[in-house]
């Protein structure tokens, strides 16, 4: 089944940017499709591999980095990713 994946990230610490920017290197390291924009990054695939990437992925930031919030929405199925109004 494809998914479509937003989630924004939120680290709780003044020095945020690097926390996200290798939250998003890693999941495109993994291979699905990743596309960030100014406030949430999507993620677009399988959903499972989404789910099992995330999981690893969110529990990866939380060791390294501590305190973080995540917000996530989950749509079956493909968004138009370049859509623009």
């Amino acid at each position: 089944m494809k998914a479509t994946i937003e989630i924004s990230n939120y680290p709780l610490s003044d020095d945020y940017e690097p926390k996200i920017v290798d939250f998003i290197d890693r999941c495109i390291a993994s291979g699905i499709t990743v596309k960030v924009n100014a406030t949430s990054t999507h993620l677009q695939g399988d959903y499972d591999e989404i789910m099992d990437v995330l999981q690893r992925e969110i529990k990866t930031s939380y060791e390294r980095y501590g305190q973080m919030i995540f917000v996530v929405k989950v749509l079956k199925g493909e968004l138009d990713l370049n859509y623009q109004h």
